[in-house]
């Protein structure tokens, strides 16, 4: 099923001149709940790896403060908890028996420590010919990015990118190796998605802007927001341009970063110091109660009860309290290395 974001609720380059060259082209992803092929792009689905290529593996110092589970400890505490919210229960019925408590409690635990380089996890897969816009090095017409499900001295886990030239792959990877180590959580383990990619057009948030520029757009939101919002008796409205007009929520290829909780910093190739731009937003939801506006047409209507894995964020990832994680890649040259920032 295709996804289709509703139009903005105003045209905000036709109020606010200066944004026009400022818009650029993103490509929402929509990752749904689906059992993806190596064959498909995907978010958390197996990838399309040579048999004869070494997998990568992370030997970076992680984040212990606690103790790391098992890939199929988040599994299995997922299905648990899935199969218990969606079960009928009476009043004042606790959600999980006391077995069930007490296997939860086990798969939370955690294990020690395994101490040898940590087998990278799929996290999304994106054929060329399925991104508008996504271009990769001569040859290249697929994107894999992969990354160590934990905790690095960034707070955030670390990524790697492999673009590839699908002809070559003759004889694919059936069973990849897995995680020994994974966040106790499970915030970096993305559930199995199909994407139905949708071009987007935005404009920088806020943060991004001239001051005086982004102070007329704070200015103008309240009596803006208030026409469509006319029970709002708090006389909210000043980050109506910030949450509904600029930077599109989800995962994403390609646009504006979506500065949020910190000031925009420059992001700068390590190597040669050229200005990077967003490769991929890795999101910790699609929409929440300040970004309804962005709810495509066809999810206005949930399916039908939601368990543990919501509908704003069938991947199941998170990234720090809800935030993003962005991808940055340099213009210059696909050999350099890319950089990586929560916002």
């Amino acid at each position: 099923m295709v996804r289709t974001t509703p139009p903005r609720p105003v045209d905000i380059a036709s109020i606010f001149p200066e944004l026009a060259p400022l818009a650029r082209q993103a490509i929402r992803l929509h990752p749904r709940p689906g059992i993806p092929t190596p064959y498909e792009s995907s978010i958390g689905g197996p990838l399309l790896w040579p048999a004869d290529e070494e997998w990568p593996v992370c030997a970076e110092v992680h984040d212990d403060w606690q103790l790391p589970v098992s890939l199929d400890d988040v599994r299995r505490r997922r299905a648990l908890l899935e199969a218990a919210w969606l079960r009928p229960r009476g009043p004042k019925e606790n959600l999980l028996s006391p077995e069930e408590r007490a296997l939860l409690d086990t798969l939370e635990a955690g294990h020690p420590w395994h101490g040898e380089p940590n087998a990278l996890l799929p996290v999304a897969q994106l054929y060329l010919r399925d991104i508008p816009g996504l271009t990769g090095p001569d040859g290249a017409d697929l994107l894999q990015v992969l990354w160590c499900p934990l905790d690095h001295e960034s707070g955030l886990p670390a990524a790697r990118l492999v673009w590839r030239d699908t002809a070559s792959v003759v004889d694919p990877l059936v069973s990849p190796p897995e995680p020994a180590d994974v966040d106790p959580y499970g915030n970096y383990v993305p559930e199995p998605c199909v994407l139905h990619p949708e071009a987007v057009m935005e404009y920088p948030a806020p943060h991004e802007l001239p001051e005086e520029l982004a102070g007329r757009l704070v200015a103008w939101g309240p009596a803006e927001w208030a026409k469509s919002h006319p029970e709002d008796e708090d006389e909210s409205g000043g980050a109506y341009y910030q949450y509904e007009l600029s930077v599109a929520p989800g995962w994403k290829v390609g646009g504006w970063g979506p500065w949020s909780f910190c000031d925009p910093c420059p992001m700068l190739c390590a190597t040669c110091k050229t200005e990077c731009r967003p490769l991929l937003t890795v999101s910790s939801g699609e929409w929440d109660g300040g970004s309804g506006s962005w709810i495509p047409l066809e999810d206005r209507v949930p399916p039908g009860p939601a368990g543990l894995r919501r509908p704003s964020d069938p991947p199941m990832v998170s990234i720090g309290r809800g935030y993003n994680m962005q991808i940055y890649i340099c213009p210059e040259s696909f050999d350099h290395p890319h950089l990586e920032n929560m916002q």
